[in-house]
């Protein structure tokens, strides 16, 4: 069996980084990808190679899908210089960003900024990667709890993954053919930098999601990396279009 290589968006930090460095320890090369953070992408992949695997990192606007086009032309170039390879296994649509403002104060700006980056943005971009895409692979959507529970401030944010987890089932309708299955991953309440870290910094917040949480605590990175990592592998092969939420069970 060939390598298995994976693209990961958004993968120069929080739950992106943690999934690449899990796929890193199950032995798949990774590309992932950097929006304003080359440093730091830098060094997730000298962590990444650290792991035994050969990676990569690309710069990547998920706003900006005019340039998707050159994009994948910089992945076929990258998967050719690194792997010798014209195709990669796994695609992890995770680059995203956090807006929480009620729903009466939201702005149109706002809510197409959260278009661009969480609905154009994979949908566009998976398609241009199709080609890339190995018969066979895998794509990996990442919604949000917040599109089964509601909680204020999140109506926008939550609409996008709503719309994902739609598209998610057409894309594994459409594209099982070529036996490529899609999913999409829901995490819980996360302690990372996301949405300015509110989540692991209020200890209040903190506190109130644990005590809502089945398992009495809030998710770590490696909670949802680990199942990333697991969704995307081919143990779960004939797992196709299927929300999948990791939550520890929240406001169950």
């Amino acid at each position: 069996m060939s390598q298995r290589i994976a693209i990961v968006t958004g993968g120069s930090r929080g739950l992106g980084k943690n999934a690449a460095l899990k796929l890193a320890e199950r032995g798949t090369g990774v590309i992932i990808t950097w929006h304003s953070r080359e440093q730091d992408a830098q060094q997730v992949v000298r962590e990444m190679e650290l792991k035994g695997v050969k990676a990569a990192a690309l710069q990547f606007n998920a706003a900006d899908s005019a340039s998707f086009e050159g994009f994948a032309r910089r992945v076929k170039e990258t998967l050719k210089e690194v792997w010798g390879r014209d195709s990669f296994d796994y695609l992890l649509n995770n680059a995203g960003i956090g807006i929480n403002t009620p729903f009466e104060q939201t702005t149109e700006q706002q809510f197409d900024e959260l278009v661009n980056i969480h609905l154009k943005g994979p949908f566009f971009l998976t398609q241009r990667l199709l080609p890339l895409i190995k018969d066979g692979g895998r794509i990996l959507n990442v919604s949000s709890g917040l599109a089964r529970f509601a909680l204020p401030g999140y109506s926008a944010y939550a609409a996008m993954k709503g719309a994902m987890e739609v598209l998610t089932r057409y894309q594994a309708k459409e594209l099982g053919a070529r036996g490529i299955s899609v999913n999409i991953i829901a995490p819980g309440a996360i302690e990372t930098d996301f949405g300015g870290g509110v989540v692991r910094d209020n200890t209040q917040i903190n506190q109130h999601i644990a005590s809502q949480t089945a398992l009495g605590r809030v998710g770590l990175p490696d909670d949802i990396g680990n199942a990333m990592a697991a969704l995307l592998s081919d143990d779960l092969a004939w797992m196709n279009a299927q929300r999948v939420e990791v939550s520890g069970g929240m406001f169950i």
